[in-house]
């Protein structure tokens, strides 16, 4: 009996670090998934390359066509971000939703089993990814885009009012849609389902939104996620319907902080009720 109580030390009696899990490995284990994955790459990867690409093809296209007044060549050139939204709702739905689907999420609970840490550690970890990606392609597609348009005298600069912060303000559209989605998958927890309900949501509703009579169009279409999220990288605001614009939006759409701001607030409430099932429901 001696024997046993020696061999087997008390729980008060082990390292403190066995039992304590700190923010910053939360962080890194977050990271190591993430990275571990390789369809992680290949996803990223086809985001820049569809960024660029269309960007590029909608650049091309503005010098065929007269412009108008309110022509924002800036927005034109990063008109990619029209369908890599989905490709990054893709990728932040997978975040969560993968691992659901192969059981590794109890593992993760099993070694952190703080939900509303491990939650947190996914969203800071992901964001970072993507916002950095998303400067990366964002940049690319513009500098491609402008010299397009540079022989026909239709580009802009980053010294132009508003075009800087376009840009950026590309990188932080494609975060919040991914969050968006992380949300989603959160909420759905399995791959296909949040994948159908991110598509639905980033680019089946604002189609929709545009079949609205005109007179309901002015005040529904400003309200919807991406098209409010999307005044961040618009760099020029007609007073009316956005015809020089890749959104092609009609009636007076937020300023594009405000519309961020909006953007974001889905999102948030997304990613809080995600967090709130998650805190209750079995793995």
């Amino acid at each position: 009996m001696s024997a046993i109580q020696i061999a087997a030390p008390s729980v008060n009696s082990l390292p403190s670090s066995v039992s304590k899990v700190t923010v910053g490995g939360a962080l890194r284990s977050e990271f190591t998934k993430i990275r571990s994955v390789r369809s992680t790459y290949w996803t990223l990867l086809v985001m820049i390359v569809l960024t660029v690409g269309l960007g590029a093809v909608a650049s091309y296209g503005t010098t065929k066509s007269n412009q108008g007044l309110y022509f924002d060549p800036a927005s034109w050139s990063l008109g990619g971000l029209v369908l890599t939204q989905l490709v990054i709702g893709v990728l932040g739905a997978l975040v969560i939703t993968s691992e659901y689907s192969t059981g590794m999420i109890r593992t993760s609970l099993a070694a952190l089993p703080q939900r509303g840490l491990l939650v947190g550690a996914k969203v800071a970890v992901f964001a970072a990814v993507a916002f950095v990606t998303g400067l990366i392609s964002s940049f690319a597609s513009f500098f491609v885009g402008q010299a397009i348009m540079s022989p026909h005298h239709t580009n802009t600069t980053l010294s132009h009012p508003g075009v800087l912060r376009a840009v950026i303000g590309g990188a932080l559209f494609v975060t919040v849609c991914g969050l968006l989605a992380l949300g989603i998958g959160l909420l759905i927890r399995h791959t296909a389902g949040a994948v159908s309900a991110v598509a639905a949501l980033l680019f089946v509703l604002p189609l929709l939104g545009n079949l609205l009579p005109h007179s309901l169009q002015n005040d529904v279409n400003k309200w919807l996620p991406t098209v409010a999220g999307a005044q961040i990288w618009t760099a020029v605001h007609p007073p009316h319907q956005n015809s020089a614009s890749p959104l092609g939006t009609a009636g007076l759409m937020f300023a594009p902080w405000t519309g961020f701001a909006v953007f974001c607030g889905y999102a948030i409430v997304v990613v809080v009720a995600g967090l709130i099932l998650f805190r209750k429901r079995d793995a």
